[in-house]
């Protein structure tokens, strides 16, 4: 969803409960208003306060950014700050912390658009094979992942993977409705399937549990992923950094990396 100042807060507002597919009478009760309040709002009847915005936010679990696009539509100044990943002062400081306590696991914190912003040592085993292209900030972690010139010819199990990171970030677009995310999804799509050193799909494999599968040094590595957000975020920059973390899924993979990261310190 491209949200631009002009539009009508009410608009804004019956856009995300559309979105959400909540109705008028579920979102008032939750938000502690009336039915016909809200609906007031939504036709633009009524203008809603800075605290009836933040609660019909809540309710709607509307991400931050677009948050201040609601309050400027209502004619108050947007109350999240954006700030670099640099200028986050403790926060950036925990996200740096997290990455390096993870390794020898590979770690990368990523936005909303799956932009890199910053990773541990652990990433580095994996890009000596990546396009010099691909590495120009920003650099994309979905790109450098899928594309023929990225890591696609080193994952054995591309269409497994590719297919479990395609309902990532359509669910990811449902959800915030982040500029530029349903350009990135038609790109991936598109991707083809490397020829030669493709393994089927375990029939047991499901969307919780789908491993990445990829060659290195004659072996191959398995690796599961964890997902990490930070709660309660006030900054639209924090707000949308998610840290994945890579984690070996059986114990050859494991000695694997430990023997890699001893031979690069």
């Amino acid at each position: 969803m491209t949200v631009a100042t002009d539009v009508p807060v009410g608009d804004l507002v019956r856009r995300w409960r559309v979105r959400r597919r909540r109705s008028q009478l579920d979102v008032s009760i939750a938000a502690g208003l009336s039915a016909r309040h809200l609906s007031f709002i939504e036709t633009g009847r009524s203008n809603p306060s800075r605290d009836m915005i933040e609660r019909l936010c809540d309710e709607l679990d509307i991400p931050l950014r677009e948050r201040n696009a609601v309050h400027l539509a209502a004619g108050f100044a947007p109350p999240h700050p954006e700030r670099p990943l640099a200028d986050l002062g403790v926060a950036r400081s925990a996200v740096e912390a997290v990455l390096g306590g993870l390794e020898p696991n590979p770690a990368l914190a990523v936005n909303v658009r799956w932009e890199l912003l910053a990773a541990n040592r652990a990433i580095d085993l994996f890009l000596d094979a990546v396009a010099a292209e691909l590495l120009e900030p920003p650099v994309n972690v979905l790109r450098v992942t899928l594309h023929p010139a990225g890591l696609a010819p080193r994952i054995r199990n591309f269409e497994q993977w590719r297919s479990h990171a395609v309902r990532r970030v359509r669910r990811q677009l449902e959800r915030t409705a982040a500029d530029g995310l349903a350009a990135l999804l038609d790109e991936i799509t598109s991707y083809p399937v490397p020829t030669g050193g493709q393994v089927p799909a375990p029939p047991t494999d499901n969307d919780l549990v789908v491993p990445m599968r990829i060659a290195t040094d004659g072996s191959e590595l398995a690796f599961h992923y964890a997902l990490t957000v930070f709660g309660a975020a006030r900054d639209v920059t924090l707000d949308e950094i998610a840290i994945e973390t890579f984690f070996p899924a059986d114990e050859s993979t494991s000695s694997t990396l430990q023997r890699l990261m001893g031979e690069a310190r």
